[in-house]
């Protein structure tokens, strides 16, 4: 948990969320602003259709709804792009963890490399890692139900 929080702020994770609560905070303004608009239109439209019958009382519904209509616009935007805005922040978040790590590795490389024990750890994954390269590089892939065997 603590390692969690100290590399979200080391990635620069805490930064990324307060823009993006404060822009859904903008968003969420503007769509409130808009319904806003909208119910005090519906409402003259109410007073102008139970004072006059007939006349503003389309024009005065047209805005209500355009502003409800409006509001509902602004909200399905702020929606629509949230996905890809939190996509472009793991992916960021990814990156971030992976330069923390690389450095970690790079700051403990010359420790490993002053003792035995420490050239053996090394060794020993990167010939592991080399076997299996070898390994797959010399193993035929099975032909599919599509293509013909040898």
């Amino acid at each position: 948990m603590l390692a969690s929080l100290l590399a979200s702020l080391a990635s620069g994770e805490t930064v990324v969320a307060i823009r993006r609560a404060r822009r859904a905070a903008i968003f969420y303004l503007l769509a409130g602003l808009a319904a806003v608009c909208g119910v005090g239109f519906l409402v003259a439209a109410l007073y102008i259709w139970l004072s006059d019958l007939y006349g503003r009382l389309e024009t005065a519904l047209s805005f209500g709804f355009g502003f409800l209509v409006i509001a509902l616009v602004v909200v399905m935007v702020h929606r629509l792009t949230a996905g890809s805005r939190a996509k472009r922040a793991a992916e960021r978040r990814k990156s971030d963890l992976t330069a923390v790590g690389v450095a970690a590795a790079l700051a403990v490389l010359p420790g490993l490399l002053r003792s035995r024990a420490g050239v053996g750890a090394l060794l020993a994954p990167a010939l592991a890692v080399v076997a299996y390269a070898i390994y797959r590089e010399n193993t035929k892939p099975r032909p599919g139900p599509d293509e013909p065997s040898e």
